[in-house]
């Protein structure tokens, strides 16, 4: 798998596995259906879980778009952006977070959940991811691909203010 064109990193296979597993304990966690990977540009890059019954293509376009529109609202609030995004249906709802800047985390769920469970489980699985796509930009930039604990500090620290924790 690789990222956009425009993009200056891609994913190795352990890589992959490991974005899998993290997403695959997320859904189990917080009783999701689907939970797909967007990066920025609105490409396509990981699916887990359910296989949705849309075009994945015109979704990833339009999912970066969303988050595009709404970093706009954000400082036209007076915000840097918005980190998340919630969309709820009657049936089905959309919780989108930030990762690292240029990944979008799309979760689809259900009534078989709550927002609230989704919005917790989704911290660790954000922290987590947050860390790997950095330590993945990192290594195909050039740098050495390790991580700074300041860095880690700084992202716990936006994410407790994320979610209000």
């Amino acid at each position: 798998m690789s990222g956009s064109g425009a993009a200056s990193w891609s994913f190795r296979e352990e890589d992959s596995g490991r974005i899998r597993a993290v997403l695959m304990d997320f859904l189990r966690d917080a009783s999701a259906r689907t939970a797909l990977l967007v990066d920025r540009a609105g490409q396509m890059l990981v699916t887990v879980g359910e296989t949705p019954n849309f075009d994945p293509t015109a979704f990833a376009s339009l999912t970066a778009a969303d988050f595009s529109a709404n970093d706009q609202l954000a400082r036209l609030l007076g915000e840097h952006e918005f980190g998340t995004l919630f969309h709820q249906g009657e049936k089905e709802s959309l919780y989108l977070a930030d990762i690292a800047r240029r990944v979008i985390l799309v979760v689809l769920f259900d009534n078989r959940t709550t927002l609230g469970l989704v919005k917790l489980r989704m911290k660790p699985a954000v922290n987590e991811l947050s860390v790997m796509f950095t330590e993945m930009f990192a290594r195909d930039t050039g740098n050495d691909g390790r991580v700074g604990a300041g860095f880690v500090g700084e992202a716990e620290d936006e994410l407790d203010k994320l979610f209000g924790i």
